[in-house]
């Protein structure tokens, strides 16, 4: 697999093939942490005209997706996720780039995210794209189980 050969689009998220990638990620989440502390949002908050949400595909197979979730004053990056058999080509930096520059594009200057500790995957990637650590924001309460981070747009 060639990460080159990967479009990233705004799609719908309630398409069959997309949603089985959810499906995959809500998953791996219930494995990974009790349930209190996963921070879903669910399909139809996904299709909300305040979301920014893009699929990555690789010959037309869904491989990836992630979502922005817009406010007045800032973003937050919800179901970022690659398929655990496209992995290791570097789509989850190609996903949040993609993400940033539509943010920047609805003139929104600073993203934020929550997650887990027991993805140092996804912190590292987090950490190469320029994100560091935060404390918890929103409706969000300390968990020892999450990780919060943001970054400025430039």
């Amino acid at each position: 697999m060639n990460a080159t050969d990967v479009t990233i689009a705004a799609e719908r998220a309630d398409q069959p093939d997309v949603l089985r990638l959810i499906e995959e990620l809500d998953a791996l989440q219930l494995r990974l942490y009790p349930e209190e502390s996963c921070h879903f949002v669910d399909v139809s908050g996904l299709l909300a005209n305040d979301v920014i949400f893009l699929v990555a595909r690789l010959s037309g197979n869904v491989v990836g997706c992630g979502a922005v979730l817009c406010t007045h004053d800032h973003g937050e990056i919800k179901r970022m996720f690659v398929s655990t058999a496209a992995r290791g080509h570097g789509l989850g930096m190609k996903i949040v780039t993609a993400l940033e520059v539509a943010t920047a594009e609805r003139d929104i200057s600073l993203l934020r995210l929550e997650t887990g500790i027991h993805q140092p995957d996804a912190i590292r990637l987090y950490e190469k794209c320029g994100y560091a650590k935060c404390g918890p924001f929103g409706d969000y309460t300390d968990d020892p189980l999450s990780v919060f981070m943001e970054k400025t747009l430039s």
